[in-house]
């Protein structure tokens, strides 16, 4: 592990420290990570890089939360469940990776786009034609893939793309509309009313969160 990196399941200390760096450890409840006991089990013990994605901002988000002193850290229900919650988003994408991971063999093209889609969010010229020309296949057999799960490329690029803004927004405190844009939606006003259908929050109101304590 390189410092900043994540560790996501397992219950065994062993073998993740290097170096002398220390380890900090947070033990969320499961009934808040929108996750079954099963399906937490069935995720091997998973190591993520602190550098890139929804992992930099959650690590950042924690690393900040640990090195705070007790006597300074607000503590409440409000901040454990914004925490929670925040930590549920990441366990949610490698619930899914795992997912994608062990389909079946004819779902591999499938998760190499997913994964593309993930690395390049913040593209604002990511779109169908250019996944597709970049996995050398065609728009319609793109939309084959996807609607196979139940969705749709676009649904599922603007879900990422979503989850990723609430990580941010919960994470950082950068105005909502530069959130947006740095990942890929072009209109404030559109990304607002999106973010609202999806969470029932606006995100301002979101964003407020991280500073009210209860």
């Amino acid at each position: 592990m390189e410092p900043g990196d994540l560790v996501i399941g397992g219950t065994s200390r062993a073998g993740f420290l290097s170096h002398g760096e220390e380890l900090a450890c947070f033990r969320i409840p499961l009934g808040l990570l929108d996750a079954s006991a099963a399906d937490l089990r069935a995720v091997p013990r998973t190591c993520l890089s602190g550098r890139s994605g929804l992992a930099s901002l959650v690590s950042q988000f924690l690393t900040a939360l640990a090195r705070t002193p007790g006597g300074q850290r607000l503590t409440g229900r409000r901040l454990a469940l914004n925490t929670a919650d925040l930590v549920a988003l990441l366990v949610g994408e490698v619930l899914q990776a795992h997912s994608t991971r062990t389909a079946p063999a004819g779902n591999e093209m499938l998760a190499r786009i997913q994964r593309h889609i993930e690395d390049n969010l913040m593209d604002p010229d990511l779109s169908p034609e250019s996944i597709a020309r970049a996995h050398h296949i065609s728009v319609r057999y793109l939309h084959k893939l996807f609607q196979a799960g139940g969705t749709t490329v676009g649904a599922w690029t603007r879900q990422r793309r979503l989850d990723a803004c609430r990580a941010e927004l919960r994470a950082r405190r950068r105005t909502v509309a530069s959130v947006a844009h740095s990942w890929g939606f072009a209109s404030p006003s559109h990304f607002s009313r999106l973010f609202r259908q999806t969470y029932g929050l606006s995100p301002s109101e979101w964003q407020a969160t991280a500073t009210t304590d209860s």
